[in-house]
Protein backbone atom coordinates (compact mmCIF):
# COMPACT_ATOMS: atom_id res chain seq x y z
CA UNK A 1 0.00 0.00 0.00
CA UNK A 2 1.91 3.04 -1.12
CA UNK A 3 1.06 6.18 0.28
CA UNK A 4 2.08 8.03 -3.10
CA UNK A 5 -0.43 5.79 -5.02
CA UNK A 6 -2.89 6.39 -3.03
CA UNK A 7 -5.76 9.62 -3.27
CA UNK A 8 -6.20 12.09 -0.20
CA UNK A 9 -9.50 10.69 0.34
CA UNK A 10 -7.91 7.18 0.61
CA UNK A 11 -5.16 8.65 2.75
CA UNK A 12 -8.26 10.28 4.87
CA UNK A 13 -10.08 6.82 5.17
CA UNK A 14 -6.84 4.89 5.49
CA UNK A 15 -6.53 7.27 9.22
CA UNK A 16 -10.11 6.35 10.15
CA UNK A 17 -8.42 2.74 11.46
CA UNK A 18 -4.64 3.62 11.55
CA UNK A 19 -2.19 6.13 12.48
CA UNK A 20 0.76 3.78 11.51
CA UNK A 21 3.30 4.52 8.37
CA UNK A 22 6.57 2.24 7.11
CA UNK A 23 9.35 4.84 5.97
CA UNK A 24 11.34 3.48 3.50
CA UNK A 25 15.20 4.74 4.38
CA UNK A 26 18.19 3.84 1.99
CA UNK A 27 21.38 5.73 0.85
CA UNK A 28 22.53 6.15 -2.84
CA UNK A 29 26.35 4.68 -2.68
CA UNK A 30 29.03 2.37 -4.30
CA UNK A 31 28.49 -1.03 -3.77
CA UNK A 32 31.33 -2.99 -4.94
CA UNK A 33 31.85 -3.51 -8.63
CA UNK A 34 28.20 -6.23 -9.00
CA UNK A 35 26.37 -4.10 -6.41
CA UNK A 36 24.25 -1.42 -7.62
CA UNK A 37 24.55 2.12 -6.10
CA UNK A 38 21.43 2.10 -5.41
CA UNK A 39 21.35 -0.91 -3.44
CA UNK A 40 20.61 0.06 0.20
CA UNK A 41 17.34 2.55 -0.93
CA UNK A 42 15.86 -0.88 -2.94
CA UNK A 43 16.24 -3.07 -0.32
CA UNK A 44 14.62 -1.41 1.73
CA UNK A 45 12.03 -0.09 -0.06
CA UNK A 46 11.12 -3.53 -1.77
CA UNK A 47 11.14 -4.81 1.63
CA UNK A 48 9.28 -2.13 2.86
CA UNK A 49 6.34 -2.78 0.32
CA UNK A 50 6.60 -6.54 1.13
CA UNK A 51 6.07 -5.44 4.53
CA UNK A 52 3.13 -2.87 3.95
CA UNK A 53 0.86 -5.68 1.44
CA UNK A 54 1.27 -8.25 5.09
CA UNK A 55 -0.01 -5.44 7.34
CA UNK A 56 -2.10 -3.44 5.26
CA UNK A 57 -0.04 -0.56 5.90
CA UNK A 58 1.29 2.69 3.87
CA UNK A 59 4.34 2.95 3.17
CA UNK A 60 5.60 6.45 2.52
CA UNK A 61 7.91 7.65 -0.22
CA UNK A 62 11.79 6.00 0.24
CA UNK A 63 14.51 8.33 1.06
CA UNK A 64 17.20 7.04 -1.06
CA UNK A 65 19.72 9.62 -0.42
CA UNK A 66 21.82 9.08 3.58
CA UNK A 67 24.72 9.41 5.12
CA UNK A 68 27.59 8.24 2.93
CA UNK A 69 30.34 11.01 3.07
CA UNK A 70 32.52 8.00 3.51
CA UNK A 71 31.91 6.30 -0.08
CA UNK A 72 32.55 9.91 -1.63
CA UNK A 73 35.82 8.24 -3.45
CA UNK A 74 33.45 6.57 -5.54
CA UNK A 75 31.98 7.50 -8.97
CA UNK A 76 27.87 7.37 -8.67
CA UNK A 77 27.80 8.05 -5.11
CA UNK A 78 26.11 10.79 -3.02
CA UNK A 79 25.37 11.55 0.57
CA UNK A 80 23.62 14.31 2.32
CA UNK A 81 25.72 15.84 5.26
CA UNK A 82 24.18 14.49 8.54
CA UNK A 83 22.61 17.55 9.59
CA UNK A 84 21.10 18.20 6.28
CA UNK A 85 19.01 14.22 6.78
CA UNK A 86 17.85 15.18 10.36
CA UNK A 87 15.94 17.99 8.48
CA UNK A 88 14.40 15.81 6.15
CA UNK A 89 13.09 12.77 8.60
CA UNK A 90 12.04 15.53 10.66
CA UNK A 91 10.10 17.61 7.93
CA UNK A 92 8.54 14.00 6.30
CA UNK A 93 7.38 13.08 9.96
CA UNK A 94 5.90 16.51 10.79
CA UNK A 95 4.33 16.54 7.38
CA UNK A 96 2.37 13.15 7.97
CA UNK A 97 1.52 14.37 11.38
CA UNK A 98 -0.22 16.99 10.54
CA UNK A 99 -2.60 14.96 9.35
CA UNK A 100 -2.68 12.53 11.48
CA UNK A 101 -0.08 9.64 11.52
CA UNK A 102 1.80 9.05 14.79
CA UNK A 103 3.67 6.20 14.58
CA UNK A 104 6.72 6.13 12.18
CA UNK A 105 8.16 3.17 11.36
CA UNK A 106 12.04 3.58 9.48
CA UNK A 107 13.02 0.66 7.32
CA UNK A 108 16.63 0.95 6.87
CA UNK A 109 18.83 -0.18 4.72
CA UNK A 110 22.30 1.44 5.46
CA UNK A 111 23.99 0.98 8.48
CA UNK A 112 25.30 4.69 8.18
CA UNK A 113 22.14 5.99 8.06
CA UNK A 114 21.72 4.92 12.20
CA UNK A 115 23.40 7.46 14.34
CA UNK A 116 21.78 10.72 11.78
CA UNK A 117 18.47 8.49 11.97
CA UNK A 118 18.02 8.26 16.21
CA UNK A 119 19.51 11.74 16.36
CA UNK A 120 16.83 13.24 14.10
CA UNK A 121 13.79 11.50 16.48
CA UNK A 122 14.85 13.49 19.05
CA UNK A 123 14.70 16.21 16.92
CA UNK A 124 11.31 15.16 15.92
CA UNK A 125 10.41 15.10 20.07
CA UNK A 126 11.59 18.08 20.87
CA UNK A 127 9.29 19.97 18.27
CA UNK A 128 6.29 17.72 18.44
CA UNK A 129 5.89 17.62 21.77
CA UNK A 130 6.60 21.55 22.46
CA UNK A 131 10.10 21.86 23.99
CA UNK A 132 11.30 23.74 21.90
CA UNK A 133 8.87 26.63 21.98
CA UNK A 134 7.10 25.05 18.51
CA UNK A 135 2.95 24.13 18.71
CA UNK A 136 2.82 20.51 19.72
CA UNK A 137 0.65 17.80 18.29
CA UNK A 138 -2.03 16.88 19.73
CA UNK A 139 -1.16 13.44 20.47
CA UNK A 140 3.10 11.87 21.22
CA UNK A 141 4.65 10.94 18.17
CA UNK A 142 6.64 7.42 17.96
CA UNK A 143 9.66 6.84 16.14
CA UNK A 144 11.01 3.10 15.45
CA UNK A 145 14.09 2.34 13.15
CA UNK A 146 14.35 -1.48 11.85
CA UNK A 147 17.26 -2.54 9.80
CA UNK A 148 16.11 -5.07 7.22
CA UNK A 149 18.86 -7.21 7.38
CA UNK A 150 18.36 -7.40 11.37
CA UNK A 151 15.44 -9.38 11.19
CA UNK A 152 16.42 -12.43 12.91
CA UNK A 153 15.36 -15.09 10.40
CA UNK A 154 16.62 -13.24 7.59
CA UNK A 155 19.73 -12.96 9.92
CA UNK A 156 19.92 -16.64 10.26
CA UNK A 157 19.28 -17.18 6.66
CA UNK A 158 22.17 -14.77 5.83
CA UNK A 159 24.71 -17.07 8.02
CA UNK A 160 23.29 -20.34 6.38
CA UNK A 161 24.08 -18.92 3.16
CA UNK A 162 27.26 -17.00 3.21
CA UNK A 163 28.97 -17.27 6.93
CA UNK A 164 31.84 -14.96 7.44
CA UNK A 165 31.80 -14.63 3.41
CA UNK A 166 28.55 -11.88 3.99
CA UNK A 167 30.65 -9.22 4.72
CA UNK A 168 30.20 -5.58 6.38
CA UNK A 169 30.01 -3.51 2.69
CA UNK A 170 28.78 -4.71 -0.56
CA UNK A 171 27.18 -7.71 1.24
CA UNK A 172 26.43 -11.04 -0.29
CA UNK A 173 22.81 -10.63 1.24
CA UNK A 174 21.91 -7.27 -0.18
CA UNK A 175 23.39 -7.90 -3.65
CA UNK A 176 21.04 -11.09 -3.72
CA UNK A 177 18.01 -9.49 -2.70
CA UNK A 178 18.83 -6.80 -5.48
CA UNK A 179 19.54 -9.71 -8.07
CA UNK A 180 15.98 -10.90 -7.19
CA UNK A 181 14.11 -7.75 -7.15
CA UNK A 182 15.57 -6.61 -10.89
CA UNK A 183 17.10 -9.60 -12.67
CA UNK A 184 17.33 -7.20 -15.39
CA UNK A 185 20.07 -5.25 -13.29
CA UNK A 186 22.24 -8.16 -12.48
CA UNK A 187 25.95 -7.93 -13.84
CA UNK A 188 27.39 -10.72 -15.06
CA UNK A 189 31.04 -11.95 -15.56
CA UNK A 190 32.64 -9.58 -12.85
CA UNK A 191 35.78 -10.33 -11.53
CA UNK A 192 36.44 -10.32 -7.69
CA UNK A 193 39.92 -10.34 -6.67
CA UNK A 194 40.29 -11.40 -3.76
CA UNK A 195 36.60 -13.42 -3.90
CA UNK A 196 36.03 -11.94 -0.05
CA UNK A 197 37.23 -8.76 0.42
CA UNK A 198 39.64 -7.27 3.12
CA UNK A 199 37.89 -5.95 6.46
CA UNK A 200 38.99 -3.72 8.89
CA UNK A 201 37.71 0.45 9.60
CA UNK A 202 38.60 3.36 7.77
CA UNK A 203 38.62 7.05 8.30
CA UNK A 204 36.78 9.28 5.50
CA UNK A 205 36.46 9.15 1.52
CA UNK A 206 40.07 8.84 0.71
CA UNK A 207 41.19 6.62 3.05
CA UNK A 208 38.30 4.50 2.24
CA UNK A 209 39.16 3.96 -1.56
CA UNK A 210 43.28 3.29 -0.52
CA UNK A 211 42.02 0.70 1.84
CA UNK A 212 39.26 -1.27 -0.28
CA UNK A 213 40.03 -0.26 -4.10
CA UNK A 214 36.66 -2.06 -5.22
CA UNK A 215 34.61 -0.58 -2.35
CA UNK A 216 33.93 -4.04 -0.69
CA UNK A 217 34.49 -4.53 2.83
CA UNK A 218 34.87 -8.80 4.25
CA UNK A 219 32.33 -9.14 1.42
CA UNK A 220 32.08 -11.73 -1.17
CA UNK A 221 29.04 -10.73 -3.67
CA UNK A 222 30.16 -12.88 -6.17
CA UNK A 223 27.93 -15.73 -4.12
CA UNK A 224 24.97 -13.06 -4.41
CA UNK A 225 22.18 -15.04 -6.70
CA UNK A 226 18.41 -14.37 -7.36
CA UNK A 227 17.26 -17.15 -4.96
CA UNK A 228 19.07 -16.55 -2.46
CA UNK A 229 17.86 -13.18 -1.88
CA UNK A 230 14.09 -14.79 -2.46
CA UNK A 231 15.05 -16.70 0.25
CA UNK A 232 16.15 -13.50 2.27
CA UNK A 233 13.27 -11.40 1.57
CA UNK A 234 10.65 -14.56 2.30
CA UNK A 235 12.28 -14.66 5.86
CA UNK A 236 12.43 -10.86 6.27
CA UNK A 237 8.89 -9.65 5.74
CA UNK A 238 7.42 -11.60 8.43
CA UNK A 239 9.72 -10.80 11.11
CA UNK A 240 9.88 -7.06 9.89
CA UNK A 241 5.86 -7.29 9.42
CA UNK A 242 5.55 -8.24 13.04
CA UNK A 243 7.82 -5.86 14.50
CA UNK A 244 5.81 -2.92 12.63
CA UNK A 245 2.52 -4.33 14.38
CA UNK A 246 3.83 -4.54 17.70
CA UNK A 247 4.95 -0.89 17.20
CA UNK A 248 1.45 0.16 15.76
CA UNK A 249 -0.25 -2.34 18.72
CA UNK A 250 1.83 -0.43 21.55
CA UNK A 251 0.67 1.80 23.94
Amino acid sequence: MLLQHATWIEAEAYLRRSNGIIMPIGSTEQHGPNGLIGTDALCAEVIARGVGEAAQAFVGPTIGVGMAVHHMGFAGSMTLRPSTLIQIIHDYVLSLARHGFRRFFFLNGHGGNIATVNAAFYEIYAAAEGALGQAAVDQPLQCKLVNWWDSPAASVVARELFGDDDGSHATASEVSVTQWAFPDTIKRGVTLDPPRAPAGRFYGPADFRKRYPDGRIGSNPGLATPDKGKRLYDAAVPDITNMYREFVAAE
